[in-house]
């Protein structure tokens, strides 16, 4: 019973009926369906954008869509356990979402790509190109975790108990991360339409369960080797990050800059955790000039 007690208020599975009902696109990988979206020129070098720790794909629809119409060939996709991706019961740590990306990527026969990660996609596009170089041209980060270990609320320090924490998370889990959302925002007029779309995820078992395992795997926690030894391959990095973001604070970027000393560096002013999102106007043409 407490393996399912993070669960509660999840009615509904995620099926065939449910994929169809979905915008964009699904493949099958080895844990599972991804779910992803393509635009764009087909033919040219794809740039994908990596998602963070629980909102899916959504969250890129001003970056989707300013790429593509500057006729860049885009793919997005859910990270497992979001959006209309699969929720397998395994554990969700660095090696399964770096897995998930290269499986996608040669799913859709891409050889050579630029990798945008926000958040919790910092480590693990910072991870594959790390990994990867050869497969990898560009990287954007957008205020990526890993500098330091993520800020964690009281639900999720004792979410991440195991047995007690499941039922905590159960009980609490929906309305504390509707109310989390917040957090991600400087411009509070957005947050409510937000919610709106991030709360469809949620009917579908598994959601909390997978966030769960995320935390307790340390996919929150510090990375910095990870980005050192994406400063050491030289490969073009440009670091993005809102100068009011409270869930991963600005100061964490000297961070990263010691980490990566050859990255450009593009600080955002008035937003938030999502500046690609509240300050579309700024970061859109930036993100154009580094990937042209």
């Amino acid at each position: 019973m407490m393996r399912n007690a993070a669960g509660m208020g999840e009615a509904l599975d995620l099926d065939d009926a449910a994929r169809l009902s979905a915008e964009g696109s699904f493949v099958r990988l080895s844990h599972g369906y991804t779910h992803y979206d393509v635009g764009g020129p087909s033919g040219l070098r794809p740039v994908v954008l990596v998602h963070g720790f629980s909102v899916p794909y959504f969250i890129w629809d001003p970056t989707f869509n300013a790429l593509t119409e500057a006729g860049i060939r885009t793919v997005r996709y859910d990270l497992y356990g979001r959006g209309f991706s699969d929720r397998p019961n395994i554990k969700y740590d660095l090696a399964l979402f770096v897995a998930q990306l290269g499986q996608l990527l040669d799913t859709l026969g891409d050889r050579n790509v630029d990798l945008i990660g926000l958040s919790m996609g910092g480590p693990i596009t910072a991870a594959f190109a790390a990994a990867f170089p050869e497969k990898v041209r560009k990287v954007v980060l957008i205020d990526p975790s890993g500098g330091q270990p993520v800020s964690l609320g009281g639900l999720y320090k004792l979410a991440a108990l195991p047995g007690i924490g499941d039922v905590l998370f159960g009980v609490l889990g929906t309305e504390y991360l509707l109310n989390t959302l917040a957090g991600d925002f400087f411009d509070q007029e957005l947050v409510e339409t937000f919610r709106e779309r991030y709360q469809v995820q949620m009917k579908y078992r598994g959601f909390k369960r997978a966030l769960l395992s995320t935390v307790r795997n340390k996919m929150l926690g510090s990375f910095t080797a990870v980005y050192a030894a994406l400063g050491r391959i030289g490969m073009p990095v440009l670091l993005i990050w809102g100068r009011r973001d409270m869930t991963v604070p600005f100061g964490q970027s000297q961070t990263l800059l010691r980490l990566m000393p050859r990255v450009e560096f593009f600080p955002v002013p008035d937003c938030g955790h999502i500046p690609h999102y509240e300050r579309p106007e700024l970061v859109n043409p930036r993100l154009i000039e580094f990937l042209k």
